[in-house]
């Protein structure tokens, strides 16, 4: 098949939580909205874990935990407004994940930022923005998880998202493909650190999940030419990479640690 509209799979149905995460309390960055974050956060409460969120967004933050907070339970949604890119703001979200629910069991590094420039055209303002939101934010947030699971002695998990683009090329993607990488290389490289206190650190590498901010920074004609490498003929809904996510902050992947799990049906 040549083309994205000879074949496109059907939507999938929407799977619902079994309790996978019952009882566990999660830090998610970047969780306020309709991308991933903002989908794991949802999943992690169906699959019955508390929740503690963040987001440099603070309207679209409130907005979030009050409407999870509704329909999940006041006591099972906390929320803080976090900058991953300011170190006393990630204390202050891992702090706040003990002091509301005593103690922490899962956190999502989810915060990103992509953007699309030739490299020759490149500022170094646009490559440092996407390398400290997107790697050393990573960073930040694994450091400070593992400082609480470590001190906490009763093990523990960290997912991070990274993209296939950490693995291939695409051209005006330098920044972010970098950062990418760089994600995937750190979690390797925690995750043989955490091993001797009982946490595990893998990551999910999706390739094109659609969301509203994605439709605003990328063009039209770009999107297309991503949803036609796709096999399945059409874009990750970010439920389905939520769903990875669960599966690797979950008992069902206790031997894996040091991983990234591509999210794709890329066929180049």
């Amino acid at each position: 098949m040549s083309s994205v509209e000879e074949f496109r799979a059907p939507r999938p149905e929407y799977v619902p939580g079994h309790g996978l995460l019952k009882g566990r309390t999660a830090v998610i960055t970047a969780a306020a909205g309709a991308g991933i974050g903002g989908a794991t956060a949802r999943r992690f409460l169906e699959e019955g874990a508390r929740i503690v969120i963040g987001d440099a967004h603070a309207r679209r933050l409130n907005d979030t935990e009050a409407a999870l907070a509704e329909e999940f339970g006041a006591g099972n949604v906390a929320s803080l407004p976090c900058d991953v890119t300011e170190e006393t703001e990630v204390r202050a979200l891992f702090d706040r994940a003990v002091r509301e629910h005593g103690g922490l069991d899962i956190v999502v590094n989810n915060a990103g930022l992509g953007g699309t420039a030739e490299l020759v055209d490149m500022t170094d303002e646009q490559w440092s923005k996407v390398i400290d939101v997107t790697l050393n934010g990573t960073f930040r947030c694994t450091r400070a998880a593992l400082r609480t699971l470590k001190a906490a002695r009763r093990g523990g998990v960290v997912v991070n998202n990274a993209s296939v683009v950490g693995w291939r090329a695409q051209a005006g993607q330098a920044h972010y493909a970098a950062a990418k990488a760089g994600v995937m290389a750190l979690t390797r490289c925690a995750a043989v650190e955490a091993a001797a206190y009982g946490v595990r650190v893998n990551a999910v590498a999706p390739s094109l999940a659609m969301h509203p901010h994605l439709v605003k920074v990328t063009s039209a004609e770009l999107l297309a030419e991503l949803t036609e490498r796709e096999a399945f003929g059409r874009y990750a809904e970010p439920w389905e990479v939520a769903n990875a996510i669960v599966f690797l902050a979950s008992g069902y992947s206790s031997y894996m640690t040091g991983e990234t799990v591509s999210i794709s049906s890329q066929r180049a």
